[in-house]
């Protein structure tokens, strides 16, 4: 019967943990937002930006290859994922306190008695330490605690790398806007060069005035301030590029195209009911995983006024000589239980469950404030979508009549109608107008990739990555 005294504890003990809860019972706060979005959703918007993957949303190959490096080797999501791992590790060891500690010991006792004799006390033994019956559920409180935030230690590296997809997208935008703006900075330079050299031999001639040479002389150098700036801030995106991708990259790895090619697609993202969409963002699912965190903690201190009742059993042998430790007859065993109970400690398990309780009124404010920035993370990206369209529009037609009062200007000048200030004006407001239109443009597809971003876009396309 010795022999099943460990097993018989195990079961037991086993059978007895986890009886009761003391956690309350969860319930999911009411979102404080509005039900609908602000602005109205264009009917033809069926896709769901959660179901689209990254490389189905964006459609330049040279941008998916950046996002695919980026994902393999920035250093910020590499950390979030060995989170997940560090989390992992921590919930394994929460969850082994639920289970039984078995070991085994052998050991040697040697008395000296008067006389000089010598005795000695082999022993063989495999036992339960210290094993807490978990009956008012303070140890599987605490392990749906260290489960949560393990969850939601992935939910934040899914929301990292969203983030990250979306700031590589801007980034490439980025450089391809200034790319953009430091050509036409160029062409411009070149057109105002060529009416500066045009003016000097007007001036010579005795037909232009000193004060056309200056402005002409002017409008070039204004135009070569821009050129050393825009070269200067198209390195620096070039180096944020670097950063965000993780590694160097080469001349062929930059974007050729401008803004005015789309790298995304053009289809709508739906953006569905506020109640759905929000509660599929990573950053919101990280806040509920820690309200659910904090409120199973309130279990654990509420536990903590109950009595504990811990275990620590063994069985084995015992003989004086080493070589008869497991004949029979040698057989020893011990079981000792022990209960603990809380009668005085000066506040300690109230101020606890106060502690937790305020760690739960916390996470639920915390919680409702990610909510609300979700809430206007979409709601302003779907205010601008609703209007960036016309601007582009605008700013094209804008470059298209700017460009021909220049052609006016320069042809009323050259016939001596109007003095060179006309043309120096009309230069510089075509030259507004292109730099306008690549800003739209820009604006218009970081939009697309805000919204993409703001809508959790990705988060349902695959499953999340394994942190083991």
């Amino acid at each position: 019967m010795r022999n099943f005294l460990i097993p018989t504890l195990l079961a037991a003990s086993l059978t007895l943990a986890g009886c009761v809860s003391m956690a309350p019972a969860y319930e999911r706060p009411a979102a404080p937002v509005a039900t609908q979005w602000p602005v109205p959703q264009a009917k033809t918007a069926d896709a769901k930006a959660t179901d689209i993957g990254w490389r189905e949303f964006f459609t330049d190959t040279t941008l998916q290859q950046l996002i695919e490096q980026a994902l393999a080797n920035n250093r910020d999501l590499r950390v979030a994922v060995l989170n997940v791992e560090r989390a992992q590790a921590q919930y394994g060891v929460q969850r082994a306190d639920r289970m039984p500690t078995v070991s085994a010991g052998a050991g040697q006792t040697a008395t000296s008695a008067p006389g000089g004799t010598i005795t000695r006390q082999y022993t063989a033994t495999l036992g339960v330490s210290a094993y807490e019956l978990d009956l008012f559920g303070r140890v599987k409180s605490l392990n749906d605690a260290a489960l949560q935030q393990y969850l939601a230690s992935d939910d934040a590296r899914r929301s990292a790398q969203i983030g990250l997809v979306a700031q590589v997208a801007g980034g490439y935008l980025t450089l391809a806007a200034d790319q953009e703006r430091l050509r036409v900075a160029e062409q411009t330079l070149l057109a105002r060069q060529d009416s500066l050299r045009l003016t000097q031999r007007l001036q010579a001639a005795g037909v232009s005035s000193t004060l056309d040479l200056r402005q002409a002389e002017i409008a070039a150098e204004t135009a070569q301030s821009d050129l050393a700036s825009l070269t200067a801030q198209v390195a620096q995106d070039r180096h944020a590029l670097e950063l965000l991708v993780g590694q160097p990259l080469t001349p062929a790895q930059w974007p050729t195209a401008g803004t005015a090619a789309p790298v995304t697609q053009l289809a709508e993202l739906s953006a569905g009911l506020p109640s759905d969409t929000l509660l599929a963002r990573p950053d919101v699912q990280q806040a509920e995983r820690a309200l659910q965190a904090a409120n199973a903690n309130i279990g654990a201190a509420r536990a903590a006024f109950f009595p504990r009742i811990s275990l620590t059993a063994s069985a084995g042998t015992a003989s004086s000589e080493l070589d008869g430790l497991f004949r029979s007859g040698s057989g020893m065993w011990s079981f000792i239980p022990q209960v603990s109970l809380p009668i005085f400690d000066a506040g300690r398990n109230q101020a606890n469950l106060k502690v937790a309780q305020v760690d739960r009124d916390i996470a639920v404010a915390q919680y409702e404030k990610a909510i609300q920035s979700a809430f206007r993370d979409v709601a302003d990206a779907l205010a601008q979508r609703a209007t960036l369209g016309q601007q582009v529009a605008s700013q094209q037609r804008l470059v298209t009549q700017t460009q021909d009062a220049l052609r006016l200007a320069e042809a009323r000048y050259e016939k001596g109608v109007d003095d060179r200030l006309a043309t120096l004006d009309a230069q510089r407001s075509l030259y507004a107008a292109q730099q306008g239109l690549i800003a739209a443009r820009l604006a218009q597809q970081v939009n697309r990739v805000t919204l993409y971003k703001a809508l959790g876009g990705g988060a349902g396309a695959a499953a999340p990555q394994s942190a083991s």
